[in-house]
């Protein structure tokens, strides 16, 4: 009776053993995570999967499997498997996706897993983009700011002032600019804004806009205020007053700007600063551009912005070797490796200094010039905010940027319609 007993507590040992390692047993003892990369262009994934090879090289113990994820799907992707107890070990995302999962307990707390060396590398501004409540739920650790893609050549006939990161043009100058620049069936600026909310959110940090206000009770309101009018106004202007800015390109995304672009058709183009890998591989051989800074208003040239990021599984049975990856995975090196195969700025203030970020080349060192701008996205902690944009602020922009509707009409979607959409997030 005792040895049947013995056997028995043995063998459902062995069961649970086999049901919490992650495979483990089955290879000896070897760790298993699962690192699931949202890279999509060819440099970017073999940046990463070089890096994945590497730590496999020298971490025997370790093993790191590459999962190739898409930006197209990763919200519901993800959902799917922290319900069904199925996520990856190490998740890429995007610092804007990961409130819902933070405040819903399925993304770890980071404090305590992250190197000092990594927590004090990347600056306080790029950390509160992850931080929900008390808690960091994600490493930051790529950005990218709103700049002007232009046509050099027409610039430069044009006489116009040429801005820089020092002496940018504000957003009347660049008003101004664009009326100059248009005319025989030609536009100064193609604004591509299929989605519009966070372009014109980010970009109004610059004019001081807040549009999100947080009370004492840490309830968010939303107050379209003066500050917060400044680039709307000047966008719908240019498309419907000053018709400086071409009205057919405000429901097309970045890429399908660049045809008419490199076409002669625009003057400039606002765009993510990863597009330039786009124009690079694209542009008709002499088209001649460059990368200007976004235009700059009461509060400079800050822009919000929503790094990528990299997050644990609070179900990782692996927290600490998950974390040791990410660490390695963003030692600074490894980060300027990473940033190069993005076209995007890295947020470690070490990796920000390597001379390949600081070339003239394909602009990239007016982009480096802006990092120091950079700051959380107004909407980053807003719960409720995906539902807002969709069902309120999205619709809205559009018709205001087609000149449907008027500015009072905005104010009060956005205001009214949009605080009755928070305000079920809140209670």
């Amino acid at each position: 009776m005792r040895a049947r007993l013995v056997t028995g507590i043995l063998t459902l040992v062995l069961l649970l053993a086999g049901c919490t390692g992650g495979g483990d047993a089955a290879n000896g003892g070897r760790i298993t995570l699962r690192f699931q990369s949202l890279a999509w262009q060819q440099e970017s994934v073999a940046a990463n999967k070089e890096l994945v090879k590497e730590w496999n090289a020298a971490h025997p113990d370790v093993k790191v499997e590459y999962v190739q994820g898409s930006w197209d799907s990763v919200h519901d992707q993800l959902l799917t498997s922290f319900e069904g107890g199925e996520a990856p070990d190490i998740i890429h995302d995007a610092s804007d996706d990961l409130a819902d999962f933070a405040y819903g307990g399925y993304l770890a707390d980071l404090r305590g897993l992250l190197s000092r060396r990594l927590k004090s590398d990347i600056p306080q501004r790029s950390w509160r983009t992850t931080t929900f409540g008390d808690g960091v739920y994600g490493v930051p650790f790529l950005q990218e700011p709103r700049v002007l893609v232009a046509n050099a050549t027409w610039l430069k006939k044009s006489g116009v002032r040429i801005p820089t990161p020092e002496h940018p043009w504000s957003w009347r100058e660049f008003e101004q600019v664009t009326k100059e620049l248009s005319g025989d069936g030609r536009y100064g600026v193609a604004w591509p804004l299929k989605e519009p909310v966070s372009a014109t959110l980010n970009l109004s940090l610059s004019a001081g806009g807040e549009l999100f206000h947080r009370g004492a009770d840490g309830k968010v309101t939303v107050r379209f205020g003066a500050s917060d009018q400044v680039v709307p106004r000047t966008i719908h202007d240019q498309a419907n007053t000053d018709r400086s800015a071409s009205p057919t390109t405000l429901g097309s995304g970045g890429s399908e700007t660049l045809p008419g672009f490199f076409g002669g058709k625009y003057a400039m183009v606002p765009l993510g600063f990863s597009y330039r890998q786009q124009i690079a591989q694209q542009a008709p051989k002499g088209f001649a551009w460059q990368v200007l800074p976004a235009p700059a208003g009461a509060d400079g040239l800050a822009q919000g912005v929503s790094p990528q990021t990299l997050s644990i599984a609070a179900d990782s049975p692996h927290k600490k070797e998950a974390a040791a990856f990410v660490d390695f995975l963003l030692r600074p090196r490894n980060m300027v490796r990473l940033a190069l195969g993005d076209w995007m700025l890295p947020t470690g203030t070490r990796a920000l200094k390597d001379p390949a970020l600081h070339t003239a080349e394909d602009g990239w060192a007016t982009g480096t010039a802006l990092a120091a701008h950079l700051r959380s996205a107004p909407a980053q902690s807003v719960r409720g905010y995906s539902e807002w944009k969709d069902k309120v602020a999205t619709p809205a922009f559009q018709e205001y940027y087609s000149g449907a509707i008027g500015l009072d009409e905005l104010r009060h979607r956005l205001e009214t319609d949009g605080n009755l959409v928070l305000a079920r997030y809140q209670r």
